[in-house]
C-alpha cells in the first residue's frame, strides 16, 4: 500500500511509547492526538480514492486511444476503482462512527480503540484488498501493451518482461514494508498506549 501521505501526517506526531506511557501525559494528549489520528486516516483515504479515480481515468484513456483491442483494460479499470470504492466507504464508515466533542472521554477512547484495530486489520490484510487488485491492473496494463506492441518492439524480449516484473514487485514490496514499519512503529504502540489508559478509566477509584 503507498500511505506517503498517511505517513507524512503521522510522522508530524512522537513516535507512541507503547504500554510504558504515562498515564497523566496521555490523558493530556489524548485529544490532540485523536485529532491527528483521525486526520491522517481522512488524509490517506482522500489521497488513495482521488489517485485511484486519476489513474483508472488514464486506462480508460489508454483503451479510448487503442480501440477495442484494449478491452482488458476494462478489467484494470475495475480493480482500480474497487480499491478507490473501499477508501471512500471507509469514509463513510468513519464518518457514521465520528463521536462529537462532548462525548465522554471513556466512550472518545473506547473508539479510538476500535479505530487502531481496524486499521491493524488492514494493514495485517493488505495484499488482498490493496496490493493484490494494484498488481492485477498492472499485469493487465502490461499485457496489453506487449500485446499490440509490433514484433520488433523491445518490449518483447524477455529482459524487459523481466525489468518490468522486477520493477513492479518491488514498489509493492517497498508499499508493503511502509506498511508493516507503520504498523509496528504507531498503530500498535498507540494502541497499547489506549489500552493502558482505558484500564486506568475503568479502575475503582478510592
Amino acid at each position: 500500500m503507498n500511505w506517503n501521505d498517511y505517513e507524512a501526517a503521522w510522522k508530524r506526531q512522537e513516535l507512541p511509547v507503547g504500554a510504558n506511557a504515562d498515564l497523566a501525559s496521555l490523558r493530556e494528549t489524548f485529544e490532540t492526538k485523536r485529532r491527528k489520528l483521525a486526520a491522517a486516516i481522512q488524509v490517506r483515504d482522500i489521497a488513495e480514492a482521488g489517485a485511484g479515480l486519476i489513474v483508472a481515468g488514464a486506462y480508460a484513456f489508454f483503451w479510448w486511444q487503442i480501440g477495442r483491442t484494449g478491452w482488458p483494460l476494462g478489467f484494470a479499470i475495475a480493480l482500480i476503482l474497487g480499491v478507490a470504492g473501499f477508501f471512500v466507504r471507509e469514509r463513510f464508515r468513519a464518518r457514521r462512527l465520528r463521536l462529537g466533542r462532548a462525548a465522554p472521554l471513556l466512550a472518545k477512547v473506547e473508539a479510538d480503540m476500535a479505530e487502531l484495530r481496524h486499521q491493524c486489520r488492514l494493514v495485517r490484510t493488505v495484499w488482498a484488498w490493496y496490493l493484490a487488485p494494484c498488481a492485477g491492473a498492472i499485469a493487465i496494463q502490461v499485457w496489453v501493451i506487449v500485446r499490440r506492441a509490433p514484433a520488433w518492439s523491445p518490449v518483447h524480449e524477455p529482459w524487459v518482461l523481466f525489468g518490468f516484473g522486477v520493477f513492479f514487485a518491488l514498489m509493492l514490496w517497498f508499499a508493503w514494508v511502509l506498511n508493516r514499519r507503520a504498523l509496528r512503529q504507531r498503530l500498535e504502540p498507540r494502541l497499547a498506549e489506549l489500552e493502558k489508559l482505558h484500564r486506568d478509566l475503568l479502575s475503582p477509584r478510592d
